[in-house]
């Protein structure tokens, strides 16, 4: 396996049957039940994958999600079985071969059927819901009282889901629309644990500095029964902002990959691929920002 000098970047698979080789993760299959996801350092903006990796991003992510998965065990099961390498049953000649560069990056999970939509909250007036409230007075279809001002808090979280493309753009979409994708029953349930999830993470991160404007997560079906999946509150799927610093009326300083997308924004960039590459100190500034949100959250040293 190629190793790049700046972070581990998987250019060549496992020998195992390799599923789909998403954005961020690239997903095999063990066996009929269950997958290894490994957490790759590759960054995607605008639904674009980019160029150059993020140093230690994959481990990041994966260990944040491990930490958000245990905090929310007992409200939600989640598809986790170890994310432990020497214990994912595979042989020594394996493990030899591959375990250094999979440590810290990699889960063996349940295969679950995903929903075929992405569970968004909103709780703060940020990024695309600004822009939608600036011109129509609503995010996502949801009516907001006038005279909000940009990152101001909501009167209480919205639920505004997406569907999810393998390529190009996600799109948003409302709760009937998701219903007749996933059933009302199936969507009521969904939006309820959204909401749920995202309220716990705000309450906890504020008790460490940091602000959750807004997040995602991915639910699915294992043995009838929705599940927690992918990833939970990273800096990857979530905007993160500095409690201390937070005032309504202008952008906050970022503690995700919104530092990528400022910089693509003033790029002139298209949004469509090839993306372009990024600077070194942006791709730096990136990754002590998750590196930090990692720190504050956890309290730990990150697993290399």
């Amino acid at each position: 396996m190629k190793v790049s000098t700046l972070s581990t970047v998987w250019e060549t698979s496992l020998p195992l049957t390799l599923l789909n080789r998403g954005k961020v993760r690239d997903i095999y299959e063990v066996g009929k039940d269950k997958l290894l996801i490994v957490t790759t350092d590759r960054l995607s903006a605008f639904d674009v994958v980019l160029p150059a990796p993020i140093p230690d991003k994959g481990r990041v992510l994966n260990q944040i999600s491990l930490f958000w998965f245990k905090k929310f065990s007992k409200f939600i099961p989640n598809h986790l079985i170890t994310s432990e390498i020497e214990d994912m049953g595979f042989e020594k000649s394996f493990l030899k071969e591959f375990g250094k560069a999979l440590s810290g990056r990699s889960v063996l999970v349940h295969r679950a059927q995903p929903l075929p939509v992405e569970c968004v909250a909103r709780g703060f007036l940020a990024g695309s819901g600004w822009k939608d409230y600036q011109k129509t007075g609503k995010v996502c279809g949801h009516a907001l009282p006038s005279g909000l001002s940009q990152c101001q808090e909501l009167p209480k979280p919205i639920f505004t889901p997406a569907t999810k493309a393998t390529v190009g753009h996600d799109m948003n979409i409302d709760f009937e629309a998701t219903s007749k994708l996933v059933g009302k029953a199936t969507a009521e349930k969904i939006q309820n644990l959204t909401l749920s999830l995202y309220k716990k993470g705000v309450e906890f991160a504020k008790t460490k500095g940091i602000l959750i404007a807004d997040t995602k997560f991915e639910f699915g079906f294992w043995k009838g029964r929705i599940i927690l999946i992918d990833e939970a509150l990273t800096p990857d799927s979530s905007r993160f902002w500095p409690k201390k610093s937070y005032k309504t009326g202008q952008d906050q300083p970022s503690l995700d990959k919104q530092i990528v997308r400022n910089y693509l924004l003033q790029s002139g960039w298209n949004q469509m691929p090839p993306g372009p590459m990024l600077p070194a100190d942006i791709a730096a500034k990136t990754a002590k920002a998750y590196k930090d949100v990692f720190k504050r959250l956890t309290g730990k040293t990150l697993k290399k």
